[in-house]
């Protein structure tokens, strides 16, 4: 495990293989361990750089509400490509971690050489589309309040134990996982890079999202991998990695 400081704040990730980058985002309550199989499929064409988002797995919980964002997470990007020695990378995540890593290739598209989006949605353009989303965030926080980490949602990518606590998923449900505006969906147009886009047909809350960011994004594949759910990378690990192996293929 390496650790990047972020002005007193540690942001852990894991980092294997060799040549060039490409950084992994997982989604909200989950870690970078839910990357490791993934990473060793892909570890003799990239150097495959997976890390835990503020208030999960082995990254620090900061006790101020206001240090999880997503600018902040933005940022923990940017510097844990620099602490890699990588001036840009193949950028890809689950879920909330696809979210960021749209993001990140919004704000950063000098060092996003390619989108790998897995199970997961560019936002919503609508305030009431919003606002529903974010009173599923308050339902989550508000479960791990009560229940600790067994309040977490039943996911194949969600293991209790990667986590010391709940405190930070709290701040975290409340803070980077929350939608306040509409940027991300709206700029999908003029997010140029080449794009992979991988659901599980079960995944019914995220496959709307899946086909409309493979109908905007310019050059993106849509790849929908039968019988899965939410994780395909994990529940159908072949499926997934044959496709994301052919991607980066094509991208070296």
């Amino acid at each position: 495990m390496h650790f990047v400081d972020r002005s007193g704040v540690r942001i852990a990730y894991r980092k294997a293989g060799s040549g060039p980058s490409v950084l992994l985002t997982h989604g909200y309550g989950a870690s970078s361990h839910m990357f490791d199989s993934n990473a060793a499929a892909f570890a003799d064409l990239r150097t495959v750089i997976a890390w835990d988002v503020r208030g999960h797995g082995a990254t620090d919980y900061p006790v101020d509400p206001a240090q999880y964002t997503r600018k902040a997470s933005i940022d923990d990007m940017v510097a844990i490509l620099d602490d890699a020695g990588a001036d840009d990378a193949v950028v890809g995540g689950h879920s909330l971690g696809g979210y960021l890593s749209l993001l990140f290739a919004q704000e950063h598209p000098e060092r996003t050489d390619a989108l790998v989006l897995i199970g997961t949605g560019p936002g919503f353009r609508k305030p009431e589309g919003r606002e529903a989303w974010n009173r599923m965030c308050d339902r989550y926080a508000a479960s791990l309040t009560k229940h600790g980490l067994a309040g977490l949602p039943g996911s194949a990518e969600l293991t209790a134990d990667v986590h010391r606590d709940a405190s930070g998923l709290i701040h975290a449900a409340r803070g980077i996982l929350r939608q306040d505006d509409s940027r991300v969906i709206d700029s999908l147009p003029d997010i140029d890079v080449p794009a992979l886009v991988v659901v599980g047909d079960d995944d019914e809350v995220f496959m709307p999202g899946s086909v409309y960011m493979a109908e905007r994004l310019p050059n993106a594949e849509l790849v929908v991998i039968p019988g899965a759910g939410h994780a395909p990378n994990l529940t159908h690990a072949e499926e997934f990695e044959a496709a994301v192996r052919s991607f980066l293929v094509n991208r070296t």
